[in-house]
């Protein structure tokens, strides 16, 4: 049995990394187990937006959006190579009609009846200006009104859309984000062990006695903690009764949102986010500089045991939703990939997928004995918050007295100002002379001032061992799997990168060969 450690965090999604890098960062020891890869469910399978939730605000949630808003900026400072601003065009028509069970809806439906079945510019513009004034910002321009005609953001668009609104919010990698909270977790002191299932917990008077499997190679090991944080996401409640046995009366409701890449549909770099007949919203994303990521749907998914996908009736509706805008109709023989996620909401009873709160829920287990944190809910943008939150419910428990700490601390590979981006592409184009700019583009939005960790005293091409293809050499492997955990070719095409979407059948095989006969001896 290994020495007892303060804090035993099950589950190595955004708010279990997130909890452990705050906990390690406090001076408590910390060790964090994941089933499967890090970031391999909900937290690499986001739209990939820290954004406030503009649609949140028709739910009257203001506290979860003025706390997502504050910190849009205070993530972009402390990881601005895996996140950056973005501009979101919201096109309008007085024509548009709209079904929602939202509480503004029924708000205006009842003080002006006539309104029923519309969202007014008004009420539109009031959304944008709390949007722009409840964050506090500092970096984001402000939203402003866009004429669509002859316009590159017009372009796209239907005619009937002539008036559009222009707002800020950020772009995050999400995976990547998961990546660096575990590393610097692991850099402050944490034990981060990937591929590891918690079998079973049993409390003994103020120590929690854990038993443990690793899944790769079947091994058993035994540990003890003084306090559990249960961040299984999806699976959180699956581990609390399950595998903790503790009753409970929450719950958690299962809604699987799912996203569709088509080609590039455009040229410029603005987003443009989609109002829908039935009350929802989509948004569609220049992705990976050659492609449009449009999504989400909102689905309650039944089956926990069912592997989220994104059903043709998904793939359909998307691609509808999104031709009701452009002039160009998208089909579902343009989508070169898909993806989807189950979000596990904190069931408050509401009516809908759509309608269920995006606000989390830490519940602290008040039995006899060494605590239990469970954590419900959450969003990537918050995901910081949590963790300070979820400390805040510990710390007192563990006598641990060190304050909050990780507001704009940078994460690996963001030490440096967001404003000194283009010094950091200028200085390493110089540097290694060889990368095409989209090979540095990549390199940068990856991994920030660890390029020079990778490339090393590379000159050429051939300095970086194999060359797989779409700029992936392996000089950049030997770093996931030394670095990042990696140990399969779909934890670096499809989490730690997106490049799966362009090496070809063959140039993958040759990356899977590499993992197997180069990662297993990691494990």
């Amino acid at each position: 049995m290994s020495e007892t450690t303060d804090l035993f965090i099950i589950g190595g999604g955004i708010n279990g990394c997130g909890i452990a890098r705050d906990a390690a960062g406090r001076g408590l020891s910390v060790r964090l187990v994941e089933m499967n890869d890090l970031a391999s469910a909900t937290s690499s399978a986001s739209t990939k937006l820290f954004h406030g939730g503009l649609r949140y605000l028709e739910f009257f949630e203001f506290r979860l959006v003025r706390e997502a808003l504050i910190e849009r900026e205070v993530l972009l400072s402390a990881m601005p190579h895996i996140s950056w601003p973005m501009r979101f065009v919201l096109p309008y028509s007085s024509a548009m009609r709209f079904e929602s069970d939202t509480p503004t809806s029924k708000l205006l439906s009842t003080v002006m009846p006539w309104m029923k079945g519309r969202r007014p510019a008004w009420l539109i513009r009031l959304g944008l200006a709390m949007y722009d004034t409840m964050g506090g910002r500092k970096i984001l321009p402000a939203t402003r009104k866009v004429d669509l005609k002859d316009t590159p953001v017009g372009a796209p668009l239907q005619p009937k859309f002539s008036t559009a609104w222009e707002y800020s919010d950020c772009w995050v990698q999400d995976a990547r984000l998961v990546i660096l909270n575990a590393r610097d977790a692991e850099a402050r002191g944490a034990e981060i062990l990937p591929r590891t299932k918690m079998l079973s917990a049993e409390r003994e008077g103020d120590l929690w006695k854990i038993r443990t499997q690793n899944t790769e190679t079947g091994a058993e090991a035994e540990y003890t903690a003084r306090a559990i944080v249960n961040a299984g996401g999806p699976w959180v409640e699956d581990v609390m009764t399950g595998k903790l046995r503790r009753n409970t009366g929450e719950s958690i409701r299962l809604v699987r949102g799912s996203h569709i890449v088509v080609p590039k549909l455009y040229d410029h770099d603005r987003c443009y986010f989609f109002q829908g007949e039935d009350g929802r919203i989509i948004f569609a994303i220049p992705y990976e500089e050659d492609f449009t990521l449009i999504g989400t749907t909102d689905a309650d998914h039944k089956d926990l045991g069912a592997k989220p996908v994104c059903t043709p009736e998904e793939q359909a509706y998307l691609c509808a939703f999104a031709s009701k805008y452009f002039k160009q109709p998208i089909t579902t023989d343009q989508i070169v990939w898909t993806y989807s996620g189950v979000r596990p909401l904190y069931d408050d009873g509401a009516s809908s997928a759509t309608a269920a709160t995006r606000e989390y829920v830490l519940s602290l287990d008040e039995a006899p004995g060494a605590p239990l944190l469970n954590v419900f809910g959450g969003k990537i943008t918050t995901y910081r918050k949590l963790a300070e939150a979820a400390m805040a419910k510990l710390a007192p428990r563990l006598g641990n007295e060190k304050g909050i700490w990780t507001a704009g601390v940078p994460l690996p590979g963001g030490d440096f100002a967001y404003a000194d981006l283009g010094k950091l592409h200028s200085d390493l184009a110089s540097e290694y002379p060889f990368l095409t700019p989209a090979w540095l583009r990549r390199m940068v939005k990856a991994y920030g001032t660890e390029t020079r960790a990778i490339l090393g005293k590379a000159e050429a091409v051939a300095d970086l061992g194999q060359y797989f293809g779409a700029s992936l050499t392996e000089a950049e492997l030997r770093w996931l799997v030394e670095k990042e955990y990696a140990r399969t070719a779909e934890d670096v095409l499809w989490r730690r990168g997106k490049l799966g979407l362009r090496l070809s059948a063959e140039e993958t095989a040759a990356v899977e060969d590499w993992m197997e006969e180069n990662a297993t001896s990691k494990a």
